[in-house]
């Protein structure tokens, strides 16, 4: 677990230098990457957003490729082709974009809804399949999209199957004044990002991945999970509440956060930490809650005052 801890924290540590500012944000992110999850950030221009992925890419050793989605956008244009080469009379796949370990998918929310469901299989399978056949994407795979909520005018709003392969959907926001002047005095002379060197590699990673799986959830914590995710399919002013890949979201995050934090074990605060991130953009607000303007954060934040927290034995 140990190792686990020191993997995460120098990611944690290289990463800041970049998001000045951010902290909680990368933590988040780092937490999504070491559950084998994908990020979905919702902000406006120029926060980060390109800079977090840039970084945790250049952190890791992983190939990074970024894909600017516009209306226009094929769903060819992202997954690849199969090309005739007339020399050994055969198709040759040429891959697209998403095939990388850390995939921007930038401004998802421009492309068609064909366009931006050709990432659905990438996205849960680690796979493509073109042409009737599969190819296994390389590991670790993680998508971080953006979309930027104030522009409505010529986008396609993600739907909800894809809102929920997304394990969080985190909010960058504007930094303070001091940390504004502090993101001015590091770009004096050049980008923060072209001196940021790799700290662990891909296998580094992909061994977090499986010490995080060994970290322990006391039953009643999985309970409260589930309580917490049931809840959002009871309130009143839900339409659509979690699903099954919520809870799992959830779990797996909780998981994550306690190795970040040096813990080999869950505790609720890991588990309320992470509702609101992971369970908000699955959470579908009804029309007339919509009317009154109430977000699906006030409604997770209800939850977890309504839900009780069970007693935990921590291990010895």
């Amino acid at each position: 677990m140990a190792d686990g801890n020191a993997t995460l924290s120098s990611l944690l540590e290289n990463v800041t230098r970049v998001l000045i500012g951010k902290r909680r944000e990368v933590e988040l992110a780092l937490i999504a990457l070491a559950s084998e999850g994908h990020i979905l950030i919702e902000d406006v221009p120029g926060v980060g957003k390109t800079m977090l992925a840039k970084s945790l890419a250049k952190s890791i050793g992983c190939t990074f490729r970024r894909i600017q989605f516009t209306p226009d956008l094929l769903p060819s244009d992202v997954t690849g082709v199969s090309i005739f080469n007339q020399k050994t009379q055969e198709f040759e796949f040429r891959p697209g974009p998403v095939v990388a370990q850390i995939v921007l998918a930038d401004e998802i929310n421009r492309a068609t809804p064909k366009t931006q469901s050709a990432l659905l299989e990438s996205m849960e399978e680690r796979q493509l399949t073109v042409d009737g056949k599969t190819y296994p994407l390389p590991p670790p795979f993680m998508v971080m999209a953006t979309q930027n909520p104030i522009e409505y005018e010529g986008t396609f709003p993600l739907p909800e199957a894809q809102l929920d392969r997304f394990i969080m959907r985190l909010r960058l926001g504007y930094p303070n004044r001091e940390d504004e002047i502090s993101v001015l005095d590091s770009q004096v002379i050049s980008h923060p990002i072209e001196d940021i060197e790799q700290v662990i590699s891909a296998q580094d990673l992909m061994d977090t991945h499986r010490l995080v799986r060994q970290v322990r959830v006391d039953p009643g914590l999985r309970g409260y999970i589930v309580d917490i995710v049931g809840a959002t399919r009871t309130h009143p002013d839900v339409y659509l509440g979690a699903s099954p890949r919520g809870s799992l979201s959830l779990f797996r995050t909780a998981q994550a956060a306690a190795l970040l934090g040096g813990r080999d074990y869950v505790i609720p605060d890991d588990i309320k930490m992470l509702a609101e991130p992971v369970l908000a953009h699955r959470v579908i607000m009804n029309p007339a809650a919509r009317v009154r303007n109430v977000q699906s954060g006030t409604v997770l934040r209800e939850v977890l005052q309504s839900v009780s927290v069970p007693g935990t034995r921590v291990p010895a």
